[in-house]
C-alpha cells in the first residue's frame, strides 16, 4: 500500500514507491526529476501519459556546428515555474528535427535531443523536444515513452520521490560558483 501524500514528502529515492506486484516504481502526477548533462538538478515536471514524447521549456535555441561537424543546439531553460531571475544556458548535441503537433492542436518542427533523466532511483537516457512553454505552468513535461519499461503513474499521488528546494538549490550552485 502506498502511504498518505504527507509521508511521501519525507521519502528518500531508497524509500521510493513500488507496485508490488509488478516491482515498477510509483510515482505522482508530478515530480521533481534532474537533468544532470544539461546542468539542471532540479526541475518540476508535469507527468503526462496522454505526451509521447516528452519536453522541456527553452528559449534562445541556436543551432550550431562543432568543429568535428556534428551538429547541437544551445539554449537557455528556466527551470523554477513562475521565476525567470534563474536561468541555465545548456547545450546538446542535435539528435534530429520533427513535426509535433501539441495538446492544442497547433503542429510545429521542433528540435529533438537525447539526455540522461534522474527520476529519484531510475536513471535513463530519454529523448525531449525543445519548446517555448512560456505560457504553461510546468517547465518540463514527461512523456510516456520516457516511462517505459518499470514507472508507473499513480494520478492521485504528487512528489512520491520527495519535495526538492530547487530556489535553494540553484541559489547554492550560483553562491559556489561566485566563490
Amino acid at each position: 500500500m502506498i502511504a498518505s501524500n504527507q509521508q511521501e514528502e519525507h521519502r528518500t529515492a531508497d524509500e521510493a514507491p513500488q507496485d508490488e506486484q509488478s516491482g515498477s516504481l510509483v510515482i505522482g502526477w508530478r515530480e521533481w526529476v534532474s537533468l544532470p548533462q544539461l546542468g539542471l538538478p532540479a526541475v518540476k515536471a508535469k507527468i503526462d501519459t496522454g505526451a509521447r514524447t516528452s519536453a522541456i521549456h527553452a528559449r534562445d535555441i541556436k543551432r550550431i556546428k562543432r568543429d568535428d561537424g556534428r551538429d547541437w543546439v544551445e539554449f537557455t531553460v528556466q527551470p523554477i515555474q513562475r521565476d525567470t531571475s534563474i536561468e541555465r544556458r545548456c547545450e546538446a548535441p542535435l539528435l534530429d528535427i520533427r513535426r509535433v503537433t501539441d495538446s492544442g492542436g497547433h503542429t510545429s518542427d521542433r528540435f529533438f535531443i537525447a539526455t540522461e533523466l534522474q527520476l529519484g532511483p531510475v536513471s535513463r537516457t530519454i529523448e525531449m523536444t525543445l519548446s517555448q512553454r512560456d505560457d504553461m505552468l510546468f517547465r518540463m513535461l514527461l512523456g510516456r515513452t520516457a516511462m517505459v519499461p518499470g514507472i508507473q503513474v499513480d494520478p492521485s499521488l504528487s512528489f512520491t520521490l520527495g519535495r526538492v528546494s530547487a530556489r535553494l538549490l540553484y541559489a547554492d550552485e550560483v553562491a559556489g560558483a561566485e566563490n
